[in-house]
């Protein structure tokens, strides 16, 4: 006769049914989070500028190219003078966009600490 085991259910004590309900709750948490944070970033204005300064662009945190403003200076340089100060501008603005979004990101999830990860 085989014996029945009792008690054992799915392995899960009370006690990790608990850690995984907390656990449940603050992944909900941070996605509210989350979304409230894209509607965040994609809300800011994020300005980049060429190393002289004569090329501004202006991104959201998302990415998201809004403007280029080009000085009556950088206008005067030749097409690939131009280009070069355009690219600066660009790069600066996406790698504060981004720097923003980490930051925020991380700050977001630093609560979370899921059991068993």
């Amino acid at each position: 006769m085989a014996e029945e085991k009792e008690g054992k259910g799915f392995g899960f004590g009370l006690g990790k049914m608990k850690e995984l309900k907390e656990a449940f709750a603050k992944a909900q948490q941070v996605q509210q989070g989350a979304q409230e944070l894209q509607q965040e970033l994609e809300e800011m204005d994020i300005e980049g500028q060429s190393s002289d300064g004569t090329v501004k662009v202006i991104m959201s945190g998302n990415q998201e190219p809004r403007n280029v403003e080009i000085s009556p200076e950088a206008a005067q340089k030749d097409a690939a003078e131009l280009s070069e100060l355009v690219t600066e501008a660009v790069k600066d603005a996406y790698n504060k966009s981004t720097a923003t979004m980490r930051e925020k990101m991380e700050a977001l999830t630093s609560g979370l600490q899921l059991p068993g990860m």
